[in-house]
């Protein structure tokens, strides 16, 4: 079974020629499939290459015309897929785009941080980005329906959204992919990478953000408790962020002196690669970790579907000295929304509500829950 993308409609429609559109996503999410749908759903006379092919990578990163020209022949769409294998890969699609100028081009790339800075200064102006998460709540609502969803909300929190964890039915196999998955796929980028040789240190640097969900992170704690000095936790914080294993939120003001801004969270962009850390797949009722499954649920999710209804937000969470917080905040439209998120019963703070409001009056505030979370996660914003 093949889940169907919520991104291919709008990946397609950038798709024009003489640009560039460029799909990152950390690996074993779908990128490849997604590129031969394209392919499919496009209908164009199209060129698929792997650069992983030593053949192919070389006649990619020549800066010759004309070898460039053999490799696209007379295809209308070029898709290229680990375009990071690619030497001075930016420079190369600006000389097929300019020499081209009917092509079509997508370029796939595991390893953002490498990709991104080998293209974007060549192809300024001639490209246009997406990222492929794990599969969405949403993509799942469509394929299994709006019930089977939620009915299974409980497997979605345990086991994440990679393609092959979601379409797999037996819990051992699947924790025995996400275990491959983990140690085999995600850290590979950063292995490959000169001067990074401690795989150990990255795991454990892991272990400690998957019990730190929703609280600041210390970058000098951390770098005591796993015996690092400080510049080295954050260049690893900042790969993993750079090949899709965690990613950050600041801390929001705008008004008052005592809120927190210089302090950062870390979240997963995917509950099951969280639990796999940790080696723990109970079910709910056996954990003391709810909280924290729900919170990064919701704003990788959120995340996920900011993106498919084309809805570009600025994302912080906020709290003050003595302790008043909102976990999630959203600046949209020229307005702020604040979301508190609760797996149980409760409510935001009157206090933390008050305290909020009467900094940003023209702010909306809401908690999200097991009763209201599917609206949170959906195309349609708030007051549209």
């Amino acid at each position: 079974m093949q889940i169907k993308r919520a991104i291919l409609p709008q990946v397609q429609e950038y798709l024009l020629p003489g640009k560039v559109v460029v799909l990152y996503g950390p690996r074993q999410v779908g990128k490849t499939t997604l590129a031969h749908n394209l392919i499919d759903f496009t209908k164009l006379k199209s060129r698929f290459i792997n650069a992983d092919e030593l053949l192919y990578r070389e006649a990619l990163g020549s800066q010759d015309r004309q070898r460039l020209g053999e490799v696209l022949g007379d295809a209308e769409l070029l898709v290229i897929d680990e375009a990071q294998r690619v030497s001075n890969i930016g420079l190369n699609l600006k000389i097929l785009v300019d020499s081209f100028p009917h092509i079509r081009i997508l370029a796939t790339g595991s390893a953002s941080f490498d990709l991104a800075n080998k293209i974007s200064e060549p192809l300024t102006g001639r490209k246009i980005t997406f990222t492929l998460y794990p599969i969405s709540y949403n993509e799942i609502q469509q394929e299994f329906g709006v019930l089977e969803a939620r009915n299974q909300l409980e497997r979605w929190l345990i086991w994440g959204g990679y393609p092959a964890i979601v379409t797999t039915e037996n819990p051992d196999l699947r924790a025995r992919l996400l275990g491959e998955l983990v140690g085999s796929y995600l850290y590979r980028d950063i292995l490959e990478m000169e001067g990074v040789r401690r795989s150990e240190k990255i795991v454990d640097l892991l272990r400690l953000l998957a019990f730190q969900i929703g609280q600041e992170v210390s970058h000098s704690e951390l770098a005591t408790s796993l015996a690092l000095n400080r510049k080295t936790v954050e260049r690893y914080l900042d790969l993993l962020e750079k090949v899709f294993v965690i990613f950050r939120v600041g801390g929001f003001s705008r008004n008052l002196r005592k809120e927190i801004t210089k302090n950062t969270r870390y979240y997963f962009y995917d509950n099951g690669v969280r639990n796999s850390l940790i080696q723990n797949f109970n079910s709910l009722k056996l954990r003391n970790d709810m909280g924290l499954l729900w919170e990064n649920f919701l704003m990788v999710e959120r995340r996920k579907i900011n993106q498919i209804a084309a809805r570009s937000v600025n994302a912080y969470f906020w709290r003050t000295y003595d302790r008043k917080e909102i976990d999630y905040i959203e600046e949209y439209g020229g307005k702020l929304f604040g979301y508190e998120f609760k797996w149980g019963s409760g409510n935001i703070k009157q206090a933390t509500r008050a305290e909020f409001l009467k900094a940003y009056p023209n702010a909306e505030l809401m908690t999200i829950n097991r009763d209201n979370f599917e609206t949170f996660l959906s195309p349609v914003p708030r007051g549209e």
